[in-house]
C-alpha cells in the first residue's frame, strides 16, 4: 500500500471558532489493561488505558455489542469507544481524568462538503506509543484548560486543570475499516496536507480531536508525570466508531458539510 502524508510537523490548531464541527462530552468510565484495536481478544496484553464513551469495553468487545450499548457521553447516540494511556504519577499510580471532549470537524483547509462519515466499525489510532523526547509527535499537545498555549510536555497549570489533545487522521483509503496489519494500526488512514488527501488515502473523513481533561494536579510537578505506555511523549489515543450510524451521518451532514458550529442535539 502506498504511503500517505506523514503526521504534521507542527501542532494542529484546535477546532474552536467558526470551523464547522460537532462536539460530544464523555465522562471517564474506567481504567483497563485492554486494547481491542492493537490487541484484539488478548486481555492484559496492553498497557493500562483510560476509557470513555462505550461502557465496559474489553479486548473481546465487538462493534455489534457496543453499538447501542450504555455510554458515558452526554449524547446517548454516541456509543463509540475512546481510549488513551493512563497518566501516572511518580509512584506509578494512575491519575483519573474528568472527561474527554470529542471535536469532529473537517481537516485544516479541507473542503467540508467533501467529508464523509466513518463507516460502521471504523478504527483509528493517533499518536505514537514509541515517541520519545527527541522525536515528539505534533498531533499531541498539552495545555491548561481551554487556553491557547500548547506544549509537547505537560504544563504546571496551578488551579486550572490540565488538558491533553490528540488529533486523528482525516483521510481514509476508502476500503479498510481497520489497518490491514494489526501491529501497525494506522495504515488505512493518513493526514491531509494543504487541504488535500494523498492519492493513497483519497477519502476525506471527519478529523477527530480528543481533549482529555484533568482536574488541578495538586502537589504534582508536571515535569514528573509519565504515561502507562512509557515516556510522556508516547501519548496516543484510539477511536472505535460504534456510533448510531444514522445519528452520525446526520451530524456530519448537518454540521460539517454545511460548515456550521454545533453541538449534538438529542
Amino acid at each position: 500500500m502506498a504511503a500517505g502524508f506523514a503526521a504534521p510537523d507542527r501542532v494542529i490548531a484546535g477546532p474552536q471558532g467558526s470551523v464547522g464541527q460537532f462536539v460530544v462530552e464523555c465522562r471517564f468510565d474506567r481504567f483497563r489493561a485492554a486494547d481491542p484495536i492493537v490487541h484484539p481478544g488478548d486481555s492484559g496484553a496492553s498497557h493500562l488505558h483510560q476509557f470513555f464513551g462505550a461502557v465496559a469495553v474489553t479486548a473481546d468487545s465487538t462493534a455489534e455489542r457496543l453499538q447501542g450499548s450504555a455510554t458515558t457521553c452526554d449524547q446517548q447516540s454516541d456509543t463509540a469507544a475512546y481510549w488513551s494511556p493512563a497518566l501516572v504519577d511518580t509512584g506509578g499510580q494512575p491519575i483519573e481524568p474528568e472527561r474527554v471532549v470529542a471535536y469532529y470537524r473537517a481537516g485544516p483547509d479541507v473542503d467540508p462538503t467533501a467529508v464523509v462519515p466513518y463507516p460502521p466499525g471504523f478504527m483509528a489510532v493517533a499518536g505514537d506509543h514509541t515517541a520519545i523526547e527527541s522525536q515528539p509527535t505534533a498531533v499531541v499537545a498539552f495545555g491548561c484548560g481551554t487556553g491557547s498555549i500548547r506544549n509537547a510536555e505537560p504544563i504546571d497549570c496551578g488551579d486550572t486543570g490540565m488538558t491533553v489533545s490528540i488529533t486523528f487522521q482525516d483521510c481514509w483509503n476508502g476500503v479498510d475499516v481497520r489497518s490491514p496489519i494489526v501491529p501497525q494500526p494506522a495504515l488505512h488512514v493518513s493526514y491531509s496536507r494543504a487541504g488535500n488527501c494523498p492519492a493513497s488515502h483519497p477519502v476525506p473523513i471527519p478529523q477527530l480531536q480528543l481533549a482529555v481533561e484533568y482536574a488541578a494536579l495538586d502537589g504534582i510537578d508536571a515535569a514528573t508525570l509519565a504515561l502507562s505506555s512509557g515516556d510522556i511523549h508516547s501519548m496516543h489515543a484510539d477511536f472505535w466508531n460504534t456510533w448510531d450510524d444514522v445519528k452520525l451521518r446526520n451530524e456530519v451532514r448537518r454540521c460539517i458539510n454545511r460548515d456550521l458550529v454545533c453541538g449534538v442535539s438529542g
